[in-house]
């Protein structure tokens, strides 16, 4: 390497160094495990990259090609992403439904047939009539030929059970030996990723393999989990699959970094059937750096993953959702206030969940209990099967229990939760129904779904962290669709029977449709959801694109930012930026600090502490740095002018120190030896110096008669020329810091 630079490069031409960056020399350009990536390098590359082809595609009709082959090679790996994630989702979707109602039974016309799919060619499509369709037997039915009774009940709950057990320790037994990192839901990590941190491997194709198939088993056993978060951890390892099919992208870490925001997008896309809210999503929640280009492509990736995602039609209905609503009802001013206490109970819920969550993630991780995963993922799963068959609310699949949740009643239903009295002699078509009152059944279900809400607050604390795919977002949903749905009847059957108080007088008449639970159920589900994650607008376009209810927007709006206030008054943090500080992850957000020190006073060491660790311009030995290596574990060390005035004047990564010095050390007899100026001894000095292309800044190497000149980069701080204000708030530079790596 060294030789290479004495014959080609010239120090004094920036090109010329970027050049040199480009050649495919090991180990240049790539980063170690669990090391951050140097923003300003990957665009600097990517700037001399995209120059160099400008300046050859006027050579030849060939290079024209090829420059419009790199310009349109971005749109096709968001073509690529779209296609191969809205497939993957498509088929997770189906699989779950089999896989789901094979733990209660099987369709004898065809064994692949899910329960609603075997029941499409019955004349039963209620939800109570459901179960008598001649085509589904349930595994007692099959065995023992009766349909009633003690023994057919306790062997049904028995396969249930077993059942449950079998697909959660095939999950987690696949992640343990295969795959380590296809557990939990992906997002803090993809988070961690597009900051601009290496984690090997965790977007791999063993990873997604692994993560598609568990997630099929773990959300088909029953457990209190979505596919919806580990579905953008999907998306994502589809596209570091696909970037590494273009040098743009493999070879430029923040290149690929913009892929992956994207495919976040479509992720979230394919999980809710919502692309504009996944979009957004990638915006708000999950993206570090995210430029205009970078939108762009995020809501074609969406489009086109949605669209694949249409085209298979999981749901049967023809629709991207299972939630749609065929109402829309007008809500009232005066229902603003129970929505806004239900965004009260979510901000509630979000800071519940999150303390103890971490509390018991934080246990798991400090003692014997995190030795042994799959007996944890075993006891939860038994304990959860065991607790939920009884009700059933909690039976069935979390996402149906959503849907109905959701709906309105009309006059033809024979669900529990639609059980009314209705008026013999009402001539209304059956979409405009009337309030009514309330009939056993609906004070039953109400029991039912209390009891299923307090399992489901438990029981999802100790499931998310478990060592398989994990989602957060329906588990949170249904806490808040059951508690919205619970409140919903409770204001309808208050409209109903006192109509003539003065909060129901003037919008609510006799024999009118005064309020809808299901739009309850629907503003309970975004406030749990945004008490949890701290989402805002993302939040409001994802439950409308995932309902269809245009209209209940400023319902969701006043529920989701209730929730955040409420929340964040008990800690600013979400879910995800816990989870990233319980595992050490080094994640810079934007937080607000409250310091009221100055600069200069956390500048120098405290008295009885070692000196910083700082390389000087112009009086380091490559021994010093070497010694300093050996004996620190930072990942990169400040160039000052001395130790004397300690101003600085650059940075350098330690990587790159470790990879010329040992090049050096290669070819140490092509140095210049002058015992007359170096006092009899053969030392290398370490020159620093500072090189910049249109503020952009490199590091490279250079050897310069007795000196390796290594050029370190410029932080912003500096670079402009100004003097380091040393009587800053230190509020100010904690936040200058943080925005350094997003440059």
């Amino acid at each position: 390497l060294v030789i290479y630079l004495l014959e080609n490069l010239e120090i004094n031409g920036a090109g010329n160094l970027m050049d040199f960056l480009d050649e495919p020399f090991p180990d240049v350009g790539t980063y170690e495990d669990f090391h951050t990536i140097d923003w300003l390098r990957e665009k600097s590359r990517d700037t001399d990259r995209h120059r160099k082809i400008t300046s050859k595609s006027k050579e030849s009709i060939w290079e024209f090609i090829k420059s419009l082959l790199d310009a349109w090679s971005g749109w096709l790996v968001m073509l690529l992403i779209g296609l191969l994630s809205g497939t993957l989702a498509g088929v997770i979707d189906l699989a779950v439904d089999w896989m789901t109602d094979l733990k209660e039974g099987v369709c004898l016309s065809a064994l692949w047939y899910s329960h609603e799919q075997c029941c499409w060619t019955s004349n039963e499509t209620t939800f109570a009539d459901r179960d008598k369709c001649p085509q589904w037997q349930k595994w007692a039915e099959l065995m023992t030929g009766y349909t009633e009774g003690a023994g057919v009940y306790l062997l049904n709950y028995f396969l249930y059970v077993l059942w449950a057990l079998f697909f959660s320790f095939l999950a987690v037994s696949l992640v343990r030996v295969f795959a380590p990192y296809a557990c939990g839901s992906g997002i803090p990590e993809i988070k961690t990723i597009l900051s601009g941190f290496i984690i090997r491997g965790y977007l791999g194709k063993w990873t997604l393999l692994i993560k598609t198939v568990t997630l099929v088993l773990a959300v088909s056993s029953g457990l209190s989990l979505g596919k919806e978060g580990p579905l953008v951890h999907v998306a994502c390892c589809c596209g570091n699959l696909f970037c590494s099919l273009f040098s743009k992208y493999s070879k430029n870490e923040g290149k690929r970094r913009e892929v992956l925001s994207a495919a976040a997008a479509a992720g979230v896309s394919v999980a809710f059937g919502a692309p504009i809210g996944g979009v957004l999503f990638s915006l708000e929640e999950v993206s570090y750096y995210f430029p205009l280009k970078t939108l762009w492509r995020s809501f074609f990736a969406a489009l086109v993953a949605a669209f694949t995602l249409r085209s298979i039609n999981p749901f049967g209905n023809n629709r991207l959702v299972l939630f749609y609503v065929e109402y829309h009802t007008p809500w009232y001013m005066a229902e603003l206030v129970p929505f806004i206490l239900l965004g009260v109970f979510g901000g509630l819920w979000g800071t519940l969940f999150i303390r103890c969550n971490i509390a018991w993630c934080r246990r798991r991780k400090t003692t014997r209990l995190g030795k042994y995963p799959v007996l944890e993922v075993i006891a939860v799963t038994g304990i959860t099967a065991v607790l939920a068959f009884p009700n059933p609310y909690t039976r069935r699949s979390t996402s149906e229990l959503i849907s109905e949740l959701f709906n309105d009643c009309g006059a033809l239903e024979s669900s529990q939760l639609c059980d009314y009295i209705n008026n013999p002699n009402m001539t209304r078509p059956v979409d405009d129904i009337p309030d009514r009152p309330a009939g056993p059944g609906v004070y039953s279900a109400l029991w039912q779904l209390t009891l299923a809400l307090v399992f489901k607050i438990v029981i999802t604390i100790f499931t998310f962290g478990m060592k398989i795919p994990s989602g957060l977002f329906i588990p949170s949903m249904a806490v808040g669709a059951i508690a919205g749905r619970i409140v919903g009847i409770a204001v309808e059957q208050m409209a109903y029977h006192h109509h003539d108080w003065i909060i129901f007088k003037n919008w609510c008449r006799p024999g009118a449709d005064c309020v809808t639970p299901g739009l309850y159920a629907m503003v309970g589900a975004a406030a749990c959801l945004g008490g949890v994650t701290r989402m805002t607008v993302s939040l409001v376009v994802i439950m409308f694109e995932l309902t269809g209810g245009l209209e209940y927007i400023v319902p969701l709006m006043a529920a989701a930012v209730t929730s955040k206030w409420v929340a964040d008054a008990f800690g600013k943090e979400g879910i995800y930026e816990a989870h990233i500080q319980l595992n050490g992850y080094p994640y810079l957000d934007q937080d607000e600090f409250t310091h009221r020190t100055l600069a200069t006073d956390v500048m120098r060491p405290r008295r009885n502490e070692p000196p910083l660790a700082v390389l000087t311009q112009d009086s380091t030995t490559v021994e010093d740095v070497e010694t300093l290596i050996k004996d620190t574990d930072y990942n990169g060390f400040p160039v000052v002018v001395s130790r004397e005035s300690e101003r600085l004047i650059g940075f350098v990564q330690r990587r790159d120190l470790i990879l010329n010095i040992s090049k050096t050390h290669a070819h140490s007899a092509t140095l210049a030896y002058d015992p007359a100026h170096l006092g009899g001894k053969f030392r290398i000095f370490v020159e620093f110096k500072i090189c910049k292309c249109k503020n952009i800044v490199v590091l490279s190497c250079a050897l310069k008669k007795r000196a390796l000149v290594i050029f370190c980069s410029m932080r912003p701080l500096v670079a402009s020329g100004e003097k380091t204000k040393l009587f800053s708030p230190l509020s100010e530079i904690m936040l200058l810091n943080s925005n350094i790596d997003n440059i």
